[in-house]
């Protein structure tokens, strides 16, 4: 491969977690089991109270372990959570909006669908990181686009900033999404749900990482 860095994990929460304590274990065992460099708190159906309290019980553990940890959509939340940034989609405001509340070493990263006009846009406006996708059906959300994995080698020739591919991914898909240029596959259903267990499925991805290196 290129002289890159090795890919890495970008992960993300379950859409519903129903007892704290017990994710929070098994958030450690994935952390632990494979090279998870981001995590998204990603609770569209709670309140912002539950959000809060979610974060509170499982980000202090996951950037203790070198983890950086954002929550979607809401910047305000971020700030309030003492998390490391924010992941804004097309519809949740600006880039320069999201900055305000994270400040200037926050991390923003912007969905971009499988869009190479977002994705300039979001680079050129200061985002940290773009994300396209979906590249694969995912039971997770409603995927709005199917993205080719063209435009992560496009990406990869002409921008500096890291891009994350999303949708989908399993260790036994995602290969392809890193050989052709993926910094990250952000992932929820392909650990949460993984057959052989979540810290199986970290494990499995981080192997997966090193082959392709």
């Amino acid at each position: 491969m290129s002289d890159r860095p090795k890919t890495r994990l970008y992960l993300i929460t379950p859409p519903k977690i129903e007892n704290l304590d017990l994710f929070a274990k098994s958030l450690q065992a994935v952390i632990e089991a494979g090279d998870v460099a981001c995590l998204q708190l990603r609770l569209k159906e709670a309140t912002d109270a539950e959000v809060l309290a979610a974060a509170a019980a499982i980000f202090p553990m996951a950037q203790d372990l070198g983890v950086a940890c954002l929550v979607n959509d809401r910047a305000d939340l971020a700030k309030l959570a003492a998390a490391d940034g924010v992941h804004i989609g097309q519809s949740d405001g600006t880039v320069d909006q999201a900055r305000k509340p994270v400040g200037k070493n926050g991390i923003v990263g912007v969905t971009c669908h499988d869009s190479r006009h977002f994705a300039m846009e979001a680079a050129e406006t200061g985002a940290d990181y773009v994300a396209f996708g979906a590249f694969f059906d995912t039971a997770t959300k409603a995927a709005p686009t199917r993205a080719n994995l063209d435009i992560l080698s496009w990406w990869q020739e002409i921008m500096e900033i890291p891009c994350v591919a999303i949708g989908g991914i399993t260790p036994d898909n995602g290969a392809e999404l890193v050989k052709a240029g993926a910094d990250f596959l952000a992932v929820s259903a392909g650990i949460w749900s993984w057959p052989k267990g979540p810290a199986a499925a970290s494990a499995a991805f981080k192997d997966m990482f090193d082959a392709c290196a």
